[in-house]
């Protein structure tokens, strides 16, 4: 699958409120910049996952129903990537999901 560009308009207006947005395309999905530094990036599937290398910030995820990106490596062994899906209720609400973002974004400085 690959990713649409109404996907990708839908992901800019809802970090709307975030400083300086860009995007980059990559593996068939997209990356998603605020003042230059990745903070979320969207699959190939359109599903918008957030970065977080923090333990409390994870969890706090996990809470709201976030899942952790896993995935099956060639071997069979399982790997896992520092970003985890938006929780649902961000995908309805533009204050929510900025507010993640400033909270993941205030963990990668």
């Amino acid at each position: 699958m690959s990713l649409g560009e109404a996907d990708i308009a839908f992901a800019k207006e809802l970090f709307s409120d975030l400083p300086n947005i860009t995007t980059r395309k990559m593996f068939g999905g997209l990356s998603i910049y605020s003042d230059g530094v990745i903070f979320a990036l969207i699959k190939s599937d359109a599903q918008i996952m957030l970065k977080s290398q923090d333990a409390a910030f994870d969890a706090k995820l996990a809470d709201m129903g976030a899942e952790k990106w896993v995935y099956e490596r060639k071997d069979g062994a399982q790997s896992s990537m520092p970003y985890w899906s938006l929780p649902d209720a961000a995908l309805d609400d533009p204050d929510l999901a900025t507010a993640l973002a400033r909270e993941a974004l205030a963990l990668l400085s």
